[in-house]
């Protein structure tokens, strides 16, 4: 490459003190130049796969069993303080939610009460504006502070463990405008969960806490030399995720399964145990403090998660009531279709609406998102209103309740409400709006004979366009509520058209839940971890085959026509999520027809100015580390260090086919046979080296690292061999990242062209990782101090060992490797040892594969 080349160049560079060419100049940062300076990308990879240096190695080599057994100590207790703090925190949400929802309940109840005979409703609405818009508009400027807070968080999560690094998704500032945000935002009337922002919250938890620092808080620092790696953070990022799951639903199983089956692109079985250590954590820490509060009953434990579905039983003494039957299952799978069908239909609507807002409404000034905020929460409000005035008066003895008890300590039956109705009536559609969404769901799975299928279409019909209008606008908002809710009032009005049309003897709770189960399988296209999920909850294992047949086949109706709705935020995000697996077709292709040749590399010695050049003029990061095949070396390594030691490096690394050759010959000078022993003689005389050669030869072969397999094994060595075809190179040598490179230019590893390498100051590991995770910007370093003549040795600091392939590897090799090892880089290595391409998550995208396949078929 042009830019490494110029290490070798005979230009004259300057010292300290002396004047420098304007060349320089503009490499050093003083003359800044728009057209070599190229944009930063959006989006990283993160750094799983560990970079085996010689600071680490180190590190390693001083680890005893006591060392160890103390991290691994230490790493227990940090997944537990996450685990209780994402519990507390669910607790926090908790609290205030129900608070700002009875004051705003209680207000406006009272209102339209007193307002019903007086004719003064329009007054009610305005209270009710009040509340909403104000407690929305707090939300909606909490999200202008930090923008990565809007919807639930589940997407930037899920990428993340995926093994992408969005920015400021895991930053404490986000944390806060999160947290504070979705109290505003539920209490606000709008049709959002605040389930989703608790797995995004958990998630920024498990990042920041073992870190013991913030950027927000940049002068607090704590000595804390562990879990300064990707590696480290994107497990207790896993655990947060879990834990924000485990406390929202009381699933700390179906946490587990969550992060394992959304979100981790790879996983190992050290990390299992933790991460529902940490899930149990916070369902019990959240569970004691709810069941203390509410019931005043300490260590109990009756409430284990923010959403709990109560208890599914028959009435006593009914002998009759099954909760389901084997003839109900052939009802499940038609809902299950239906879900799918509705969840597709949810998924296309919202889909074109973020493309209007990304396209009309992200582009202008941030205010015109809180206006759009603010006019979603109005229409809700006045339609919540609306339809409650319409809603069916029914007789007050009609509803009986299976179960009684709601998450918190009020009874069912005191969410029923008469707004608008005479006495000993109730007001059925304002039971379902003007009630928390809990409470609603509660209502559906719980009331027998509540609803009329008028009111029940009407409520499924507005909550259906209303919730798709609002996911996506500029607040915290969840989804899991208003799909699960949006589903119950669909699969009550199943039930109900079932036991009226058709006389069956049905359990209508059972058909809520399916319906509940069905839609949101459909709208989010999860199976494992959401049927476990939905039966910690309802607490009943009976409902496993149930809810397990409805959500596979609603994800199977669903992705006949789309995507889940949070993959395909991600997908217009334009983040390079890896699948699962790749297409059967995708084999066609091979490791050579996807990888990338544009190659910018760096030798193991290297100029300042050659580093900051690379490293200023393009986007990569990471380097290989290559020297080249040269013939007449021992020529052109006279009079230059820089040289000489890039190639005695190579030499270092070098196997010879002659000196393999020996190795065979020594090895069969041990067997008894005469035979072999002739042969080797025979052989060692034909390649007797000259005496020109010969001390080159020994020195080659003294300073082999290892010895490599012989890649002619049938062939002997010839006397007609040049000195290239008898010393055959590796040239690939390991990857370096741009984030070292930065590193040891400002820490000012270098030695001088008078000097050996030797002389090089060595930095420890923690040295290396002192700056994780926000390494320095080369951008914004000066580099005026540094004299471009110095030369860096990267060797020590180089990952000698990466994972590589060969060009002819199928792409299902290529991803499987790539996303069970969590790769960021994946040489591609020739057979000679040579690099011809690398590999990253972009080239494995499916778009970029199908765009090669497309390209594959017009070659053919």
């Amino acid at each position: 490459m042009a830019c490494c080349g110029r290490c070798f160049c005979c230009q004259c560079c300057c010292r300290e003190g002396e004047t420098r060419t304007p060349e320089e100049l503009t490499i050093l940062g003083e003359i800044p130049d728009e057209e070599q300076i190229l944009p930063r990308k959006d989006y990283e990879s993160l750094d799983y796969d560990r970079c085996i240096s010689e600071p680490y190695v180190e590190v390693l080599e001083g680890m005893d069993n006591k060392k160890a057994k103390k991290y691994e100590a230490v790493h227990w207790m940090m997944v537990f303080v996450i685990g209780v703090t994402v519990g507390l925190l669910g607790l926090f949400v908790d609290f205030f939610v129900r608070l700002f929802n009875k004051l705003k309940f209680t207000v406006v109840g009272d209102s339209i009460e007193k307002c019903s005979d007086k004719g003064c409703l329009s007054l009610s609405l305005l209270e009710l504006l009040a509340f909403n818009m104000t407690f929305v508009f707090i939300a909606s400027v909490l999200v202008l502070i930090e923008p990565v807070a809007a919807g639930s968080g589940i997407p930037e999560i899920k990428s993340y463990l995926n093994g992408v690094k969005i920015p400021g998704i895991v930053r404490l500032r986000t944390f806060l405008c999160k947290a504070a945000g979705v109290l505003f935002s539920v209490a606000g009337g709008l049709f959002v969960g605040k389930e989703g922002p608790m797995i995004h919250s958990g998630a920024i938890v498990g990042a920041g806490l073992p870190q013991f620092q913030s950027i927000t808080f940049r002068k607090i620092k704590f000595d804390f030399p562990y879990f300064r790696s990707d590696r480290d953070k994107r497990d207790f990022v896993s655990a947060g995720a879990a834990a924000g799951v485990a406390a929202a639903f009381g699933a700390p199983i179906g946490g587990t399964l969550f992060s394992l089956e959304e979100g981790s692109s790879f996983w190992n079985q050290a990390l299992t145990w933790k991460v529902l250590f940490c899930s149990m954590s916070a369902t019990f820490t959240l569970n004691f403090f709810r069941s203390g509060i509410n019931f005043s009953k300490w260590g109990s434990f009756q409430l284990p998660g923010l959403l709990n579905f109560g208890e599914f039983k028959c009435p006593d003494g009914d002998k009759n009531c099954h909760l389901w039957t084997a003839v109900d299952l052939a009802f499940f799978v038609l809902m299950g279709v239906v879900g799918g069908l509705l969840g597709a239909l949810f998924n296309c609507m919202n889909k074109y609406l973020a493309k209007y807002r990304i396209r009309h409404i992200h582009p202008k000034a941030k205010f015109i998102r809180v206006l759009e905020s603010l006019l979603v929460t109005m229409v809700t409000t006045i339609v919540i209103f609306a339809a409650s005035m319409l809603g069916e008066c029914r007789d007050l003895s009609t509803p009986t309740a299976h179960n009684t008890t709601l998450a918190g300590s009020e009874d069912i039956n005191s969410t029923i409400r008469q707004f608008f109705c005479s006495n000993k009536t109730y007001n059925d559609m304002a039971t379902l709006f003007f009630n928390p969404q809990e409470a609603a769901i509660h209502q559906l799975f719980h009331q027998d004979g509540t609803f009329s299928p008028v009111t029940l279409s009407v409520f499924f019909f507005l909550y259906f366009l209303l919730a798709c209008w609002t996911y996506g606008v500029s607040v915290p908002s969840g989804l899991f509520v208003p799909s699960l809710l949006c589903g119950a009032a669909f699969g009550r009005l199943v039930a109900n058209v079932l036991k009226v049309k058709l006389g069956m003897d049905i359990y209508s709770g059972t058909f809520a839940l399916i319906g509940a189960a069905a839609f949101l399988g459909g709208v989010v296209r999860m199976t494992i971890s959401l049927t476990v999920i939905l039966i910690e909850s309802t607490n009943e294992i009976t409902y496993g085959l149930p809810i397990m047949i409805t959500l596979m086949v609603a994800k199977w109706t669903g992705d006949f026509f789309n995507k889940g709705i949070y993959d395909i935020h991600i997908q217009l995000r334009g983040v390079p999520l890896l699948e699962w697996e790749t297409e059967v077709e995708m084999d066609r292709l091979t490791a050579s027809d996807i990888m990338e040749t544009n190659l910018t590399y760096v030798y193991p010695h290297t100029r300042v100015q050659s580093l900051v050049s690379i490293l200023r003029t393009t986007v990569y990061h990471a380097f290989p580390v290559v020297t080249e095949n040269r013939q007449n070396e021992r020529d052109f390594m006279k009079g230059n260090i820089l040289i000489s030691n890039n190639i005695h490096f190579k030499k270092s690394s070098v196997v010879s086919r002659a000196g393999e050759q020996r190795r065979r010959c020594q090895s069969m000078k041990s067997y008894p046979s005469s035979e072999l022993r002739n042969v080797c003689d025979e052989q060692s005389a034909a390649v007797e080296p000259s005496e020109e050669g010969e001390d080159l030869l020994q020195q080659m072969l003294e300073r082999r690292h290892a010895p490599y397999p012989n890649l002619y094994p049938d062939q002997s060595p010839s006397e007609e061999w040049t000195m290239e075809e008898r010393f055959r190179p590796l040239t690939f040598h390991g990857l370096i990242l741009r984030s070292q490179l930065v590193n040891l230019l400002i820490r000012g590893v270098c030695y001088a062209e008078n000097q050996s390498s030797t002389n090089q100051p060595r930095l420890s590991y923690a040295e290396m990782t002192e700056d994780y995770p926000r390494y320095p910007d080369i951008h914004d370093l000066d580099l005026t101090l540094l004299s471009p003549r110095m030369i860096v040795d990267v060797t020590p600091y180089m990952n000698p060992c990466p994972y590589t392939v060969s060009p002819n590897a199928r792409i299902s090799q290529v991803f499987n490797l790539f996303r069970t090892m969590g790769l960021r880089h994946l040489p591609v290595v020739n057979a000679v040892g040579e690099i011809v391409g690398i590999i990253t998550r972009h080239n494995l995208t499916h778009e970029f594969l199908v765009a090669k396949l497309r390209q594959h078929y017009i070659t053919i």
